[in-house]
């Protein structure tokens, strides 16, 4: 009998609490104060973008004042006359929100003055403020700052190509416009090629092979109307031009390889056959283990930046898609995509099928226009 009643006074407590939980549920947490002060970037402070991937500002405020936990923050930016209601962009800090910080591309910053209506190299000023949260209450912070930007040299939309080929005398398709080399659309306005082209000969870009065209080059890490390109190194080059910004890269490309991770090395080289696509035919074999055969692959490529002046460095295709199985014929298309991460030995692998221990297979990879970044083996 003591032992039920004490079962009977245990359901009865937790009962209790669920119903006291359920009438508190939906109600407006009162706890939080707003965030009182702006720290950086301070009031009416003035930022020039930078073209570079790597340029960002940081933002920081106080803490808000809260009982019974953290609060979330979101920063917001909207012109000078709004009201907050409707921001231009809303964004939650770091760490999913729960830091008094957040670090911005230059990049998305000048996506927002286009919002704003500033021009590209135009100087505009927005201001920015944070919203702090705890459940379902939400406070706008006590202080708004201004910010006046001076945007990156892109181009308007009007004028952002919805397709690019790179033409001219250096390049693999010549002048012929039929044979121009399709650059990969990696999002709106910005394009990416694998392309041979030749030293001290003309390049340029047009965004159709028909009919009339839009010319683009680039020089001195800006995108032009008209004119033309050169290298000074024959070679196969990665061409990034990212229209929203302004920006271009050119990257020699100086070797792509294959790279056994049981032997944590390099077995052979992977040549450039052309628009894109490396290739060679090359003999694999397993390295024995105690456990079994170990047929786990990456591929390398190591490149030189600022049009092959720099230092070399070495890059890593790896899976796109996670795998820890061994390919089939009737694998996924997918299972081959692949995308650049950092080198190591044993992550991002793939891994070889049977029929490729110890005989000969072709081994091509795909950086193209119209397909996902991929690779395939195949038999000569």
């Amino acid at each position: 009998m003591k032992k039920i009643a004490t079962y009977w006074m245990m359901i009865v407590s937790l009962l209790i609490l669920f119903i006291g939980c359920s009438d508190s549920m939906g109600e407006t947490d009162h706890s939080l104060t707003e965030v009182k002060t702006l720290i950086e970037p301070m009031n009416d402070k003035s930022l020039e973008l930078l073209p570079a991937v790597s340029a960002s500002t940081y933002f920081e405020w106080e803490h808000a004042d809260i009982n019974g936990g953290p609060a979330i923050y979101q920063i917001a930016f909207d012109k000078v006359d709004g009201d907050f209601s409707n921001p231009l962009y809303l964004a939650y800090s770091g760490n999913n929100g729960f830091n008094n910080n957040i670090t911005i591309s230059h990049k998305q910053l000048n996506k927002i003055m286009g919002i704003a209506g500033v021009t590209p190299s135009g100087t505009g000023t927005i201001k920015w403020t944070v919203f702090s949260s705890k459940g379902t209450h939400f406070l706008k912070a006590a202080q708004d700052n201004k910010l006046t930007i001076t945007r990156l040299a892109g181009f308007a939309e009007e004028d952002i190509p919805v397709d690019l080929f790179v033409t001219g005398e250096a390049s693999e398709g010549g002048t012929d416009l039929s044979k121009a080399h399709k650059m990969k659309a990696i999002s709106n306005g910005e394009f990416e090629a694998y392309t041979k082209l030749k030293a001290g000969a003309p390049f340029y870009f047009v965004d159709a092979v028909t009919g009339s065209q839009k010319k683009f080059s680039f020089e001195g890490g800006l995108v032009k109307k008209e004119g033309t390109s050169t290298v000074a190194t024959d070679g196969v080059y990665r061409i990034t031009l990212d229209f929203n910004t302004g920006a271009s890269t050119l990257t020699l490309v100086t070797r792509m390889a294959f790279y056994f991770s049981p032997e944590g090395q390099i077995l052979f080289d992977i040549p450039y056959k052309g628009y894109g696509v490396f290739q060679t035919t090359e003999t694999v074999t397993f390295k024995q283990e105690s456990w079994g055969r170990d047929e786990r692959y990456k591929l390398r490529m190591f490149v030189k930046e600022n049009g092959g002046e720099g230092e070399e460095t070495e890059l890593e295709w790896g899976t796109l898609n996670q795998t820890d199985s061994r390919p089939t014929a009737s694998s996924p298309e997918s299972y081959y995509y692949l995308k650049l991460v950092n080198p190591t030995r044993w992550d991002n692998k793939w891994k070889l099928m049977g029929d490729f221990d110890g005989n000969p297979g072709v081994y091509t990879i795909y950086l193209q226009a119209d397909k996902p970044y991929t690779h395939s083996i195949t038999k000569p």
